[in-house]
């Protein structure tokens, strides 16, 4: 194990200004080449306070970008249309990327694909409630709302 100091957030629960521990592998292969962290000295620890006064800032400003989002988005509901087989069953599905793409083009809102959780695309058509899980632990609820298209009649 390595204890480090990160330099920026990491996923939701690592924070800016933190002291944790983590795999030497973690730390070599994926904090340290990104600029994420740095390793736990002396020197570094003397930063430590200047870091995490400025994760307090932008957690604010996160809070409230993350709060303007939920008054837009929470209880929206995005439709979409897929194709079905005429039994009614859908051609593919509407995955994570599907959904931020409805968002940003029917409210000009950018999601990231880790805000919205979705263990599975979904693949039934219907209305669907998706949760949202913004910045600062600020949650939304969104619904979808898969339309099938009209199949043309054979003639």
């Amino acid at each position: 194990m390595t204890k480090v100091l990160l330099l920026q957030d990491v996923d939701y629960d690592k924070k800016k200004g933190e002291v944790i521990n983590v795999r030497s592998g973690f730390a070599r292969n994926y904090l340290f080449p990104r600029g994420y962290a740095i390793i736990a000295t002396k020197q570094a620890l003397k930063r430590q306070v200047e870091l995490q006064k400025e994760r307090q800032k932008q957690a604010a400003v996160d809070r409230q970008e993350a709060e303007a989002m939920v008054g837009q988005l929470n209880g929206v509901t995005f439709e979409t249309h897929v194709k079905v087989d005429p039994e009614g069953h859908m051609y593919g599905s509407v995955s994570v990327l599907d959904i931020i793409a409805l968002v940003k083009q029917q409210t000009g809102v950018e999601l990231e694909r880790r805000m919205i959780i979705l263990k599975h695309a979904l693949k039934a058509t219907g209305a669907h409630e998706i949760q949202l899980r913004l910045k600062e632990d600020v949650t939304a609820a969104i619904h979808v709302k898969i339309i099938p298209e009209e199949h043309p009649t054979a003639v």
